[in-house]
């Protein structure tokens, strides 16, 4: 895989820290420059050094995702860079906004349920409207993005979220059927619960009525454990390399078999 992947070039939204930083990571290993982007400039940066600290290439551009100019820049800073954009792996995602707490559908307060869809869906959407343009002029990509085990089912107390997660779905699976003839490829991967910052909120939260939240959420994995942000890391990269090549629309579960039940 060393040799599909070695000098190619890949952007990581969400790169500061959890799943992004390990594709950001896990990229740079097989030789990959990587763009790491995140409104989390402190993490983003760690990163960016850690890439380096291992005698690889990576930059960090400051992004916003749920704005337009700075994923347009993000694009372009790449190009300028490296002079190309091969890979994307679109996982910038929240939960919903920091300090409001999970609620039911009905009391979800409007501002949470306005971030959290444009953060995880209008992110997705935007990163892939300044990708896809790169990507035709090089006549060849491969994009994935980051849904979620919860984007097949329902999840009590997250309708925002389950619903971006949802639409990421259909929105890959369209962008995918739209520009396959042209070279690009177009896939999703759909992790379980992953011990990163964000999924330590929520299990936080549930805790404090629950002691045994922790206890629960693993042990609705039927693996009997919770996965790493490392595997689903060499999923994006395989999907992104060549051994995937006939891999397009694609929806790659990843939650210990949460939805096979």
């Amino acid at each position: 895989m060393v040799e599909q992947l070695e000098g190619k070039v890949a952007i990581v939204t969400g790169g500061a820290s959890g799943i992004g930083k390990a594709s950001a990571l896990t990229f740079a290993k097989k030789g990959v420059k990587v763009v790491v982007a995140d409104i989390d400039v402190e993490g983003g940066e760690a990163t960016v050094r850690a890439i380096k600290e291992n005698g690889n290439e990576a930059i960090f551009v400051k992004t916003d995702v749920s704005k337009a100019a700075d994923v347009e820049t993000v694009v372009k800073e790449t190009v300028k860079a490296y002079g190309q954009v091969n890979f994307a792996h679109n996982n910038a995602g929240v939960g919903g906004i920091r300090g409001v707490s999970p609620a039911p559908t009905a009391d979800t307060p409007e501002d949470s349920w306005d971030y959290t869809i444009n953060v995880n869906l209008k992110g997705v959407w935007l990163c892939m409207k300044y990708e896809i343009p790169q990507m035709l002029i090089q006549g060849h990509g491969s994009i994935v993005n980051t849904s979620s085990m919860l984007g097949l089912v329902g999840f009590r107390a997250g309708s925002a979220y389950v619903a971006s997660k949802h639409a990421v779905i259909g929105l890959t699976k369209t962008a995918a059927l739209e520009y396959a003839p042209a070279g690009i490829r177009i896939n999703a991967v759909c992790p379980g619960f992953i011990p990163t910052p964000m999924a330590g909120r929520l299990l936080e939260h549930f805790s404090r009525d629950n002691p045994k939240a922790g206890e629960e959420i693993t042990a609705a994995h039927p693996v009997g454990r919770l996965g790493t942000p490392e595997e689903v890391a060499e999923a994006v990269v395989w999907l992104c390399s060549d051994a995937s090549s006939f891999v397009t629309g694609h929806t790659m579960v990843m939650d210990g078999g949460y939805t096979a039940q």
